[in-house]
This record gives C-alpha cells, sequence and structure tokens, in this order.
C-alpha cells in the first residue's frame, strides 16, 4: 500500500519500522523539524526522521500546516492511499485529512474515548487506572473524536511505569495498524459516555505533594519518570529530582515530607513512601545508598518547600 507517514517521538518509531517491513511503500515521512538538545543545544533530529534517514525515507518536516494551500497540494500530490499518524505534533487541516484514498489513520495511546489528548500514557497512571491500550482510529477535525478501527487493551499493574507502558504501547500499535491496513474494520463510533481529556504536561506537574496519599505519590513518580520527572526541595531550595520511589506497609509518624529514617522513607499525607533513586543539580541519577554518601539526608529533614521547578536534565 502506498502510505505517508506522520510522527516524530520515540512511541512512532516502531510503526514506522513495521510498515516498512511488511513491505509498504512509504513515499514520504513528516516530522518535527530538527530541536535544539542537550548541554551545547545542537540541532538533533527527531527520532522519526532519524529512523527514516537509516531506512532510505524521503523525510519533510514542515513549521506548520495551517493556511499553507502549497503543503496541502504538495501531499496531495503524493497520491497516498493512506497516512498513519503516530504522535506527529502538528494539527492536519481538512484537506490533509481528506486527501489520502483511505483517510488519515491515528495510532492513539489509549483506549478512546478515555484519555483523549497530549498526555495519554501518564495520565492513566496517575489516574490509577488499571488498564490502558492503542487505538487505531479514523482521524477528524476533532480532537482524537473520530471513529475507531480497532482496539487492544493492556493491564497497568502497580509496577507500571510510563517508560514500560509507552514501551508497551508503542509495539503494539505497531500490530494493530498493520491489521488495519490488512483487514480494513468497519469504523465504529466513540461512546459519547466515558469521556477524558490528558492535558500537555509541564515541569511543576511533577512537583510532590508530600500532603498527598503515599499511593498518589506513587503514581506520581511512575507516570511523570523519564518527562517532565518528579521532584522535591530542601529547605535550603536545593532541588532533588526523584527517579524511583516504593511504597512502604507504614503509617507516617511525623508531618508530610519528613525524613524518617536512614532509609529514606518519606512520611506522607497517609502512609509512607521510599525514595530509591534520586538526583541532585550537577550530578546524574543515582541509587538512594550512593546519593546519601554525598548528600546526607538525617531523620527530621523536611522535604517540598515551595521553589521553581527544576531545569538540570
Amino acid at each position: 500500500m502506498r502510505l505517508v507517514f506522520m510522527g516524530t517521538p520515540d512511541f512512532a518509531v516502531p510503526a514506522l519500522r513495521a510498515l516498512h517491513r511488511a513491505g509498504h511503500e512509504i513515499v514520504a515521512v513528516y516530522s518535527q523539524p530538527p530541536r535544539p538538545a542537550g548541554r551545547g543545544k545542537a540541532l538533533r533530529a527527531s527520532p522519526v526522521q532519524q529512523a527514516a534517514e537509516t531506512l532510505g525515507l524521503p523525510v519533510r518536516h514542515p513549521l506548520s500546516l495551517r493556511r499553507n494551500q502549497e503543503k496541502w497540494d504538495a501531499f496531495a500530490a503524493l497520491g497516498a492511499d493512506a497516512a498513519v499518524v503516530a504522535a506527529y505534533g502538528l494539527i492536519l487541516p481538512q484537506p490533509m485529512l481528506d486527501a489520502p484514498r483511505r483517510g488519515c489513520l491515528n495510532i492513539h495511546a489509549s483506549l478512546l474515548p478515555r484519555w483523549r489528548g497530549a498526555s495519554p500514557i501518564q495520565s492513566a497512571i496517575l489516574a490509577g487506572d488499571t488498564q490502558s491500550g492503542v487505538t487505531i482510529m479514523q482521524m477528524e477535525a476533532g480532537l482524537d473524536t473520530g471513529p475507531m478501527l480497532l482496539s487492544h487493551a493492556v493491564p497497568i499493574t502497580p509496577h507500571t511505569t510510563a517508560s514500560t507502558l509507552h514501551d508497551a504501547l508503542a509495539e503494539l500499535g505497531a500490530d494493530l495498524i498493520l491489521r488495519v491496513l490488512a483487514e480494513n474494520p468497519p469504523p465504529q463510533p466513540q461512546p459519547e459516555a466515558g469521556v477524558t481529556y490528558a492535558p500537555r504536561l509541564t515541569r511543576d506537574d511533577g512537583r510532590i505533594d508530600w500532603a498527598e496519599d503515599a499511593s498518589a505519590i506513587d503514581r506520581r513518580v511512575r507516570a511523570l519518570t523519564p518527562w517532565p520527572g518528579t521532584f522535591t526541595t530542601l529547605e535550603d531550595g536545593t532541588v532533588l529530582k526523584i527517579g524511583a520511589a516504593e511504597l512502604v506497609n507504614d503509617q507516617a509518624t511525623a508531618p508530610p515530607g519528613t525524613v524518617l529514617d536512614s532509609r529514606l522513607n518519606i512520611a506522607c499525607g497517609h502512609g509512607v513512601i521510599r525514595l530509591t533513586r534520586l538526583q541532585r543539580p550537577g550530578r546524574g541519577m543515582m541509587d538512594a545508598s550512593d546519593f546519601l554518601r554525598g548528600q546526607p539526608l538525617p531523620p527530621g529533614t523536611r522535604l517540598g518547600a515551595s521553589h521553581p521547578a527544576p531545569d538540570h536534565d
């Protein structure tokens, strides 16, 4: 089948590779332009662009698609049977949605209509959902409102992180889009009930509120690592990024945010959580035991003073 592929981050790469491996003719790959990255701020191509170039596929990266007849005409001239879209990052105008013979097919990382929007993976973990999944959707003008073609669920366990769920759903999305192209299942309207929206995340979403239940803090750490990352602060304003934590079967015996012992058990609004990986500014993420050798946090230390979100990697 003659395809256009549109995607940007790592999530989209397995689908691109699967389509190419299956023998589909990918006539163009659309991806976000290279962006400054790393401490040197050198321009870096997106994961999808890097994968496409490795496969020898032509890449286009327009800055915008709105009110641009020239870009619309160039897209239509590709004569695609379908466009496969996975976390591309730009809104497709109606002329582009209508151009391919089978329209534009979106690989969305949730069980629609739950978690339409920008952060479905993180939002599912934050909310305490017991399952997530992938939906292949026929795109229309609304935000993730189009009819569904195929979906499949995966469990969310107490140990699921955004990283592990991301990787599982990326591979699942690759499998499902191959099935949709081969089987052409009939579209089914999304249910009107159960619609939720996943907002775009910012660094400040990672701030830990120690007055929350330990279970909610655990979900926040699992949901927001690696992006945008979770953090807390010391009384002197030092920002500590939290890379991993685990629930402790105990009750808090001190105010929320208090370090309870040398194992970095922290009192929460209800329950206790243990910090197992941390990072201070200018250093890498490390296990708690290694961290404490360079930054002691004695029992009684209070975490969580209000300071700006960190900007270190």
